[in-house]
């Protein structure tokens, strides 16, 4: 019989910051393209939505409690964003260096890494890959100031919601997904090392020619892991 204890020295986790953000436009097959560097992203937040409860009452008591199907939504906030974000925004660029507004918001993904710390190793201890799938995100309010004695970067925020991506073969029995959270400390190192040189591309060093960055639907994540 094992007796429970708290605090331990290495077991006091905790989590913090937001890094290595990439966007992926999504193409009409429902696949990503080549993924762009996010410089400027100083937060990302997931808030799911929905599996409110749904009491089921019979026989003049509480019979069941049904949970309705839940979506992840969130915002992203950012001092400033790549090019390839002003499709997603809803803005087209008619020729260079002019843009025309309320256009078609494409869909993307989005990977983002956040830290994990402990009381040993604080940050070097590891990290989460944050893997976000079908998201669309919604218009937002700019506001300009102006200038003071005291500078104060324009900070850019943006809602959005996502849909989630079904899973198929030996998946079958989880429900579909728009998230996925790859932990540092609890997989294998060499097929993480796989998995982000698809996220972030290759630049030939190595035997292979260099490869684009790309965003993997979850059934190529999952294999990768299972293999």
């Amino acid at each position: 019989m094992a007796l429970l204890k708290w605090d331990q020295t290495g077991e006091k986790l905790y989590e913090l910051g937001c890094d290595r953000a990439v966007l992926y436009k999504c193409k009409p097959d429902g696949t990503y393209g080549v993924g762009v560097a996010w410089n400027g992203l100083s937060s990302v937040s997931e808030s799911p939505n929905g599996g409110d409860s749904n009491p089921i009452y019979a026989d003049n008591k509480k019979y069941l409690d049904l949970r309705a199907t839940e979506e992840i939504e969130g915002s992203i906030e950012a001092y400033t964003y790549p090019e390839e974000w002003l499709e997603c925004d809803g803005t087209a660029q008619v020729v260079p260096g002019v843009l025309v507004g309320q256009q078609t918001r494409l869909m993307f993904g989005l990977t983002y890494r956040t830290m994990i710390g402990n009381d040993v190793k604080q940050t070097d201890y590891g990290y989460k890959l944050h893997l976000v799938y079908g998201a669309t995100a919604s218009p937002s309010e700019k506001s300009f100031e102006t200038e003071t004695d005291s500078p104060d970067p324009q900070t850019f925020s943006w809602d959005y919601t996502t849909t989630k991506v079904e899973l198929d073969g030996k998946y079958k029995n989880y429900r579909p997904t728009a998230s996925i959270v790859i932990d540092s400390t609890k997989v294998d190192a060499a097929k993480l090392k796989q998995l982000e040189d698809i996220l972030y591309g290759t630049d030939g060093s190595g035997n292979d020619e260099g490869t684009d960055p790309r965003l993997p639907l979850p059934k190529e994540v999952f294999d990768l892991f299972a293999a």
